[in-house]
């Protein structure tokens, strides 16, 4: 001990590991509709205390956002990997085809050693669509299921209305259903839990588990549903 410090006061301070959340969000026409998108950015909205808590709760874990943003093509909407506790997030808006493929093409890059720190954990990739791709996305989802971080990601799907294409998010699952949104209280719902999930097993090294406590989703044809 050297003056007043203590021996806890000493010891080496462990190194916070980085956990990469990306956001996949379909911005496409059909999502300016029915306010989808703005019930969609409401959503990521309500996400980020509960991604927040995610984090206080695995303080070995630095928990940061990105987010891109598909219509006709793909752009970064949220570039630079946002720690969650400065994140204010910027509306999405809509307009434009379904371009799935190319978000996944361009999320491919970021998803090896380098840009990815080699001491990062699992990443959780989060899609959220309301209608089917309208570009050749299989051999972009099979790039990403075969890539270096891709292949270890905890993914989580959410199809907003009856037109969303769940083969395509499914596949996106491995197979497994993705979450509905039939209306903006389900969204909401369903992207917190999402979100909150996938960070929550990547931060615990878990495997992705049956989501038998994942919200209850209303189907398209039922006569409460908006979407």
């Amino acid at each position: 001990m050297r003056g007043g410090a203590t021996m806890v006061d000493e010891l080496p301070v462990m190194a916070r590991q980085p956990l990469h959340c990306f956001l996949l969000l379909d911005c496409s026409g059909s999502m300016a509709s029915d306010g989808k998108i703005q019930a969609l950015n409401a959503a990521v909205r309500e996400a980020l205390p509960h991604l927040r808590e995610v984090e206080s709760a695995n303080p070995h874990a630095q928990l940061v956002v990105r987010a891109i943003a598909f219509s006709t093509d793909a752009r970064w909407h949220l570039a630079e990997p946002t720690p969650v506790e400065q994140l204010d997030w910027r509306p999405v808006t809509a307009g434009g085809y379904t371009d799935l493929g190319a978000a996944i093409d361009l999320l491919l890059p970021e998803l090896e050693t380098p840009p990815m720190p080699p001491n990062a954990l699992p990443p959780a990739i989060v899609l959220v669509s309301d209608g089917m791709p309208t570009d050749d996305y299989e051999h972009s989802l099979e790039a990403l299921l075969h890539s270096e971080w891709g292949a270890q990601s905890l993914r989580a799907a959410i199809a907003i209305g009856k037109d969303a294409d769940r083969a395509a998010l499914a596949a996106f699952m491995d197979g497994a259903a993705p979450l509905s949104a039939s209306d903006p209280e389900q969204l909401a719902g369903a992207l917190r839990w999402a979100t909150s999930r996938a960070t929550q097993l990547a931060s615990t090294l878990s495997e992705w588990v049956d989501r038998a406590h994942a919200p209850r989703a209303v189907d398209g044809d039922v006569e409460e549903a908006v979407w």
